[in-house]
């Protein structure tokens, strides 16, 4: 899974990186080193009318169009992608509207006999990279919200030993095919949310990680033993 994770790169890396069209007002950005579930985080999308990317801001937690109540957000984090076709919580939005989620490492916990061991996980030397997502619009009574759920996958052999699932990275060569809302063809993207196998490394920090409120560089030290 996939329950915290950092962005600490400024505006305008993230928006040279994910090729995102010129935007007025433009987002404001703080680093952040430990995003936690609800929380409102950074979204490349794509809309029908609009063929160049853009950046939302999105309410971490999928709220499906038809739910009665937006707390159904705080179950839905995660979206295995073996079953997004099948469950009706996420086949509308895999077909339709699918997004990236800019991130520059996660946190995944270790199980231990008496405690669990958090672990930090990047790719390559900190550089910038994309979840694979799903985002939905919901509107209620008296407010409308954006939200959105991050794709997990199976571990791949560096992060197994800590855990066995992982974020569904995709490639740059790959993200207009992700992001395309007229490409309708689920079964072939299926193909990109296979563990990734490119070079991750990650190492332990300390559990001050655990609190959401501890958003700092301090998140990120490596634990020495």
């Amino acid at each position: 899974m996939c329950g915290r994770f950092t962005l600490t790169a400024p505006y305008d890396v993230i928006y040279n990186y994910f090729g995102i069209s010129d935007q007025t007002p433009q987002p404001v950005f703080k680093p952040r080193y430990n995003i936690a579930p609800s929380q409102d985080i950074a979204v490349v999308m794509k809309l029908p009318d609009q063929p160049l990317r853009q950046l939302a801001i999105m309410h971490w937690g999928l709220i499906p169009h038809w739910a009665k109540d937006k707390k159904i957000g705080y179950k839905m984090i995660n979206a295995k992608a073996e079953t997004l076709a099948e469950k009706p919580s996420y086949r509308i939005a895999y077909k339709k509207r699918r997004c990236l989620i800019p991130a520059d490492g996660y946190y995944e916990w270790k199980q231990l006999k008496d405690s669990k061991q958090p672990y930090y996980i990047q790719y390559h030397h900190h550089d910038l990279f994309a979840f694979a997502g799903l985002w939905e619009h919901w509107q209620g009574d008296q407010e409308e919200v954006y939200s959105c759920t991050i794709i997990t996958t199976d571990a791949n052999e560096t992060v197994k030993p800590i855990h066995n699932r992982m974020p569904a990275v995709i490639e740059p060569d790959d993200y207009d095919i992700w992001l395309d809302p007229e490409n309708h063809e689920t079964h072939d993207l299926q193909d990109l949310l296979k563990p990734h196998d490119g070079d991750f490394k990650l190492y332990p920090v300390s559990t001050r990680v655990n609190r959401p409120a501890n958003d700092d560089a301090e998140c990120i030290e490596r634990l020495e033993y």
